[in-house]
């Protein structure tokens, strides 16, 4: 057969590639190659321009942003809302055109972490440490997150409250029973901080 007689002139044929011998990696090449990261690539040290107000940063992690984000979303809501608007409206120039309202949201926030600090330190590191040692996952933490409820309420007046729940529902951040939780919760310790506006509600969810 013509197949046949061909493998037998070739015993030991070479397969065919599409792309030419120069362009392809060998495995040892792509082996020796190190992974890297540049985090200088990734920040931009260019100051700003002399006539931009200077406003101090934050200077807070994600885990402490995070335990007191409800916090400043009740304090902060209306400067929060002017620069979300001003960036709507700026047609894709919203780093540019909104730069004062974004320092207005700046300094609201400082205001709230300074305030939690003053008055609120113990409650508020066991929090965020707690959200930093459970992978950021808030029902890990409802025990600390209560006792800060509490302590923020009655110094600073502030409430966390979690838009677009169910009606007629105990809210998640009150229930006694985390069901994905890693260690159930011993109300022995400590109960849910339930604040005046929705102690009605709770009674009628229950």
């Amino acid at each position: 057969l013509p197949g046949k007689l061909a493998l037998e002139d070739h015993p030991n044929p070479e397969p065919t590639s599409p792309f030419p011998s120069d362009s392809i990696t060998t495995t040892s090449t792509m082996a020796s190659r190190r992974p890297q990261f540049n985090q200088q690539v990734q920040v931009d040290t260019t100051p700003l321009p002399d006539d931009i107000p200077k406003v101090k940063e934050i200077g807070a992690s994600s885990a402490p942003l995070l335990s007191a984000s409800y916090f400043i979303g009740a304090r902060c809501r209306e400067y929060n809302d002017d620069f979300m608007q001003c960036k709507t409206e700026s047609a894709g120039r919203g780093e540019f055109d909104c730069l004062k309202e974004g320092r207005r949201v700046t300094r609201c926030a400082s205001s709230v972490l300074k305030d939690i600090n003053t008055h609120c330190l113990e409650q508020f590191k066991a929090h965020w440490t707690c959200i930093e040692n459970r992978n950021h996952q808030l029902y890990q933490c409802r025990q600390p997150e209560w006792k800060l409820n509490k302590c923020v309420f009655e110094n600073l007046k502030l409430e966390k409250h979690i838009p677009d729940q169910r009606p007629g529902v105990t809210p998640v951040e009150l229930r006694p029973h985390m069901i994905y939780a890693d260690q159930a919760i011993n109300t022995l310790e400590g109960k849910p901080f339930i604040p005046p506006s929705k102690a009605e509600g709770s009674k009628q969810a229950s």
